[in-house]
């Protein structure tokens, strides 16, 4: 399905990925095993382009004891192809640890081993990516106006280069969020670089952690750096009176489920608040039962042997943080009382969330091309195709940002597999529209000549 425009050397891709995080690697996979199967003439030519210089998912949260939240069988394909050479349970027989893990009786791999998985399937569709080479831009190609095709400048080590594609697939992931007047330095950070800035501490003697946070990575943290430096007061400040344990029963994960986004897709919008105000609790700002427990249990303890390093101090928020060279000092206040308190740390660490990346953020004069709803918010087709004007025929896919129209399973692992086939589909459909709609065009031409 590539195209090579009159006059032009460069090929036209059917496909340009932005990012190649976890979302990309699956819809590299689905193009990889369409294509396997299908004849030349419904190939689809695809290339994605990551700025990491190599395949990367939240490393700075890789904790050595930190379990995924989602069963292993919602990996990059099975949903989709349960029979797909790229699913968990190949990754596992091709390390030799099949047997182990089913005896291990778990639906739950480490974070570090699924994040093995997913660098193992990206690497077997390396050729469809290129690391180290960052989007900078998008621009149309206005052609008896209309956009048949988009324009995409890309940054490497090399200069700029330009790319030429029919549609897009924009994966860029979710970004740090800060609490408001809070930067990030040396003794303050965010936990996503928790790993790859708590080395540079080994050889000190830490005497006190801030950890900031309701959810399961503030937790994580709290038990990570409390078992790491034995030594050190580890204080965990969030706004409620403790950690509140995520929703995972049975009949409430059904709103993970592939059906849960045709109905919320088709929900009103009173309708999709109140199922994200019922189901919050499965994702946002909860912890696993099992680590509420560990941490509770580790604060008694302490309390009965007098060793008190492990400190709670709930309904509160931190309202402000200074850094000097030697410490950050953090100001916590009582959401009850009004009372401050300030405490010393070697280091705060921010388990503040993230934000979705601004999904039309790259796409410059083609973001106005783009519809928006009455709040502002961009419109998303059921396919995650942004609904634009007519005028412009190329298709713009989101892998996040799509929350407000497809629910909470936006940005996450549990219905990846389904989205990015749903993706495929829409492309090919599109492609197919596309070719007869030319050849019909072609025909009226002929006939037209003919008469």
């Amino acid at each position: 399905m590539s195209q090579v425009l009159p006059g032009d050397a460069s090929p036209v891709h059917d496909l340009i990925g932005i990012g190649f995080g976890p979302s990309n690697v699956a819809m590299a996979i689905a193009l990889s095993e369409h294509n396997a199967r299908a004849d030349r003439q419904e190939a689809i030519t695809a290339h994605f382009f990551e700025q990491q210089p190599s395949f990367g998912w939240h490393r700075g949260m890789l904790i050595d004891d930190a379990t995924m939240q989602v069963s292993f069988l919602k990996d990059l394909v099975t949903l989709r192809n349960p029979a797909s050479e790229f699913s968990f349970l190949c990754y596992l027989q091709s390390k030799d640890r099949l047997i182990d893990f089913i005896n291990h009786k778990n639906l739950f791999p480490l974070r570090v081993e699924f994040h093995e998985y997913f660098e193992w399937a990206a690497a077997k569709v390396e050729d469809m990516v290129s690391y180290g080479h960052e989007v900078v831009g998008v621009a149309p190609v206005v052609r008896d106006g209309t956009v048949d095709h988009l324009e995409v400048t890309v940054r490497s080590g090399e200069g700029l280069e330009v790319h030429r594609a029919r549609n897009l697939v924009i994966g860029t992931g979710l970004r740090p969020l800060m609490p408001e007047g809070v930067e990030r330095g040396d003794r303050v950070w965010h936990n996503s670089e928790l790993l790859a800035k708590v080395d540079g501490l080994e050889g000190t003697s830490p005497s006190r952690f801030v950890v900031v946070g309701a959810g399961q990575s503030a937790a994580e943290n709290v038990a990570y750096l409390h078992r790491r430096f034995p030594d050190a007061e580890v204080c965990a400040v969030f706004s409620r009176y403790g950690y509140s344990p995520a929703d995972d029963s049975s009949f409430a994960n059904r709103i993970f489920d592939p059906q849960a986004v045709d109905e919320y897709f088709a929900a009103p919008e009173d309708v999709k608040r109140r199922l994200m105000d019922y189901h919050g609790n499965t994702n946002y700002s909860v912890v696993d039962i099992d680590l509420i427990d560990d941490l509770y249990r580790q604060m008694y303890q302490e309390k009965v042997l007098g060793t008190e390093r492990l400190r709670f101090l709930n309904v509160s928020r931190l309202v402000d943080v200074k850094e000097t060279p030697d410490k950050a000092r953090a100001t916590v206040r009582s959401l009850v009382t009004g009372e401050e308190t300030l405490l010393d740390a070697d280091v705060v660490v921010l388990a503040t969330g993230y934000a979705p990346a601004d999904p039309i953020g790259l796409l410059g004069e083609v973001a106005d091309r783009c519809l928006r709803d009455d709040e502002g918010r961009v419109r998303v087709e059921r396919d995650y195709r942004i609904a634009t004007d007519p005028d412009l025929h190329c298709g713009i896919y989101l892998q996040g940002g799509t929350e407000h129209t497809h629910g909470i399973t936006s940005s996450l692992l549990s219905n990846t597999a389904i989205r990015v086939g749903e993706i495929l589909d829409s492309l090919l459909d599109r492609g197919a529209k596309s070719a007869s709609g030319q050849a019909r065009q072609v025909a009226d031409e002929i006939g037209s000549t003919a008469r």
